[in-house]
């Protein structure tokens, strides 16, 4: 088993920046794909970025070149460091884990392991 716990939410102004992270224990996850989500109130839940056991990285389009996924040394720990934020981001954001050293998914059902989810609220 993969317990994932998710860090670093909370409130910021439009065009702050934000540090999620999300830190793995059970068993190592070198191997694993590391992937970000999100779901806003009334809404599902939404692809935002996955990185590879390889480094690999993958972005859903809109987040492209204001969010960036990574991993630490210690590769059991994952960074989203959210730049530009607007209020549309406003979501509680998920980490999830799969089994993947090349893979990048970005379909929720492909996960196997998810964090309880930590809020992030961009006030106008």
């Amino acid at each position: 088993q993969v317990r994932l716990v998710e860090s670093g939410g909370g409130l910021v102004q439009a065009g702050g920046s934000l540090r999620l992270s999300c830190a793995a224990s059970g068993r190592t996850v070198v191997n694993y794909a590391m992937g970000w989500f999100r779901q806003a109130p009334g809404k599902e839940r939404e692809f935002i970025a996955t990185v590879s056991g390889s480094g690999s990285t993958h972005y859903v389009d809109y987040v492209k070149g204001r969010f960036t996924i990574s991993r630490g040394n210690a590769k059991n720990t994952v960074y989203l460091q959210m730049n530009s934020l607007k209020p549309e981001d406003t979501a509680n954001y998920y980490c999830a884990a799969t089994i993947g050293f090349y893979a990048t998914p970005s379909l929720d059902s492909d996960y196997t392991y998810w964090g309880q989810g930590t809020q992030v609220t961009v006030s106008s």
